[in-house]
Order: structure tokens, then C-alpha cells, then sequence
């Protein structure tokens, strides 16, 4: 991927899901690094927001669905010169495992976080301002102040059926990102607008700006066509506005 700052728009709701989920996992990994007790809050919070979010859409058929079409346009790529047969191999052997694990009915992502009573205490807790208080929660206060190997124990335990879907995440949307032909575009005074190609189904743009760019892109795209407004913000309070200044860029329309 192009060094800069990357600005992603998905355009479907399953894409849309996923990148919401990735963010959380990422999150998620940057909190279980620390050891103090703001980590393991904060880490906990993240856990809960991803079981949440997965419960509210059929996240085992949704990824299903997904690794089995792209399964299907690789299988075809085999037959293509000059592809890497081993390298795609490989991809097609995570893609099947994973959907084996996802199959099986004993995989039940998010289970052990709901089954745990310390956990459903938190998660009840979790909705009001400041509900996770020394006060409110004796039992959390006394959790947080245990050895360190002892919550790192549990921190590991309630992770562990979630990472079937973390793997999934991570797979496809590498894949999805990794299938783009990027194109150096410009928007006329911070203005583009640019025809989708026929025949051709895009599930996410990335819009590429040098790291030191002061704009940033509003990005609206549908079947047909992708547009993209530059916009700048002076200072935080005031409202930002469409630049009047010719931006360049890089393009990603992930056809995957």
C-alpha cells in the first residue's frame, strides 16, 4: 500500500461491518499490550463493542458468504499466467479452514464474554457515563487490582473464540485492498467525479493524500460513479469547506 495518509469508503453493508470490526480487534490488540488497570478497562469496554456489534448481524454467515465467493474468483485466477499458484494455495487453504471453523456448530464467537457473570456486570454498567465507578462496581475494582498474570489469564480466555473472526476480518480485507489497480488522479479545485467500469462490482475506495496534506476527502460512491470533495479546516472551530486548490491523489478501487 502507498505510503500517505489512506481514506477508506466501503460501499456495501457487509464490507462496512467488517472494517467496523477490524477497527475494534486493532483496538483491542493496542489495549491487551498494557498492563494497568485503565488498559484492561479500556480493553474490556473494546471486547464488549465487538461482541455487541457482532450480535447484531449474522456475522458467522456474513463472513461465510464472503470467503466463499472469494474462494470461487481465486479458484479462477489459477488459470491465469503468471499468477503466484503457490502463494494463491496458500491463501485458498486459510480461506478453508476458516470456513470449516466458522461451519462448525460448536463455534459460538463472543460466548465466553456473555457467560461470564463479572462481565455481564460491566456490560449492564456499561451504557451510563462513568457506570464502571470504583463504586458501582466493587467487584471489577477488586478484579482490576489482582496480579497481573491473573487478569492476563482471563484477558486471553474471553479473547479466544473471537479470533475466528478476527482471522476472517483480517484475511479478506487484505485481500479486497491488495486487488486494487491504483490510478494517480486530480480533483479540479477540490472537485472529482469519475464513472464506475461497467461489468465490474467495486466493494471499497481508498483515496491516498501525501502524509503532510492538509486536505482531507468526503467520498460518496455507488454502483455508477464515485465522487470525491476535498475539504479543509482552517481550525477546529470553524466548519470545514471544499478547497479551492487542485488536489492530487491516488485512486484504489478494490474490485475483489
Amino acid at each position: 500500500m502507498n505510503k500517505g495518509i489512506i481514506y477508506e469508503q466501503p460501499l456495501n453493508e457487509r464490507i462496512r461491518t467488517f472494517l467496523r470490526l477490524e477497527y475494534l480487534f486493532t483496538l483491542a490488540d493496542h489495549y491487551m499490550i498494557g498492563d494497568a488497570e485503565w488498559d484492561n478497562r479500556s480493553l474490556l469496554e473494546t471486547l464488549l463493542d465487538i461482541t455487541d456489534l457482532i450480535s447484531r448481524t449474522d456475522i458467522k454467515n456474513e463472513l461465510l458468504k464472503e470467503l466463499e465467493r472469494l474462494a470461487t474468483t481465486l479458484r479462477q485466477l489459477q488459470k491465469n499466467p503468471g499468477v503466484d499458484t503457490d502463494r494463491l494455495e496458500l491463501v485458498l487453504n486459510d480461506i478453508h479452514k476458516f470456513i470449516e471453523k466458522l461451519r462448525d456448530t460448536y463455534c459460538l464467537p463472543g460466548q465466553a464474554l456473555k457467560q461470564n457473570e463479572l462481565v455481564s456486570s460491566i456490560k449492564q454498567r456499561n451504557t451510563i457515563s462513568g457506570g464502571t465507578c470504583n463504586f458501582d462496581l466493587p467487584a471489577f475494582h477488586q478484579w482490576l487490582n489482582r496480579p497481573l498474570e491473573y487478569r492476563r489469564k482471563y484477558l486471553e480466555e474471553w479473547q479466544k473464540d473471537l479470533v475466528i473472526i478476527k482471522n476472517s476480518v483480517v484475511l479478506i480485507l487484505n485481500l479486497i485492498r491488495n486487488s486494487s489497480h491504483p490510478t494517480t488522479e486530480t480533483a479540479i479545485k477540490g472537485f472529482f467525479q469519475k464513472a464506475m467500469e461497467q461489468n465490474t462490482t467495486c466493494q471499497l475506495i481508498l483515496v491516498v493524500t501525501p502524509s503532510d496534506s492538509v486536505y482531507f476527502p468526503e467520498i460518496s460512491a455507488g454502483k455508477h460513479r464515485v465522487t470525491i470533495r476535498f475539504m479543509e479546516q482552517a481550525d477546529t472551530t470553524i466548519r470545514s469547506i471544499q478547497t479551492e486548490t487542485d488536489v492530487n491523489f491516488k485512486l484504489h478501487c478494490c474490485l475483489l
